[in-house]
């Protein structure tokens, strides 16, 4: 499940055609000690993080790339939870109240890339930027991975960077018995683009439930 939404409102404008990922200097980077994926137009910036705030009363050390582009910040935050006995609900609360901070939530869906299940939202505020996000917990890691457009940047680049982002197709978050409690959930099948039966959370919304 691909920013959905997001996505939708794009191909409708014409913005976006197909579900190609990087033309021209797009190119893909793979962080294989991180078990992650992603495109960049052009090499990032990397920060560690000593100490970074996973949830609260929670510091753990954190690997931050971002990039100034086209008047958009793009950003991967990956937290690192080993040993460090993270809760995912509480993480992921913790991060979307900071991306939410200041804005209005103009879409908060769940989300999936192969068997890792998150979600997926979109802030808007009021300078006009829009920040996309999509939060995973896998591989004892926290996976936040933002796009901001600011005044006068485009859509597009968002798009091309947040359905860049892939893991391991061997790896899953999910127990076998959770997933069928999702799958079971959503009765009808789902609507769209992905498999039919195969959606990415109990609250999935193109999911029929007659």
């Amino acid at each position: 499940m691909r920013l959905i939404a997001f996505v939708l409102a794009a191909a409708v404008a014409g913005i976006v055609s197909g579900t190609a990922i990087a033309q021209g200097q797009w190119r893909e980077h793979g962080y294989a000690n991180q078990g992650f994926g992603i495109a960049w137009p052009a090499e990032p910036n990397i920060q560690e993080v000593e100490k970074f705030e996973a949830a609260p009363g929670k510091m753990v050390p954190a690997t931050i790339y971002s990039l100034d582009y086209n008047k958009s910040l793009l950003k991967v935050t990956v937290i690192e939870g080993r040993d460090a006995n993270l809760n995912e609900d509480a993480v992921i609360r913790h991060q979307v109240a900071k991306v939410v901070q200041g804005g209005r939530v103009t879409f908060d869906f769940p989300h999936r890339i192969y068997r890792i299940y998150g979600r997926q939202m979109s802030v808007a505020r009021p300078n006009d930027s829009v920040t996309q996000a999509v939060f995973f917990f896998a591989n004892e890691r926290l996976y936040l991975v933002e796009s901001t457009r600011m005044r006068g940047g485009e859509d597009i680049d968002l798009i091309k960077f947040q359905q860049s982002l892939t893991f391991d197709r061997n790896v899953r978050n999910r127990t076998e018995q959770q997933i069928a409690a999702i799958v079971a959930a959503c009765k009808g099948g789902v609507a769209g683009n992905d498999r039919p039966g195969n959606p990415a959370g109990l609250d999935d919304p193109r999911c029929s439930r007659d």
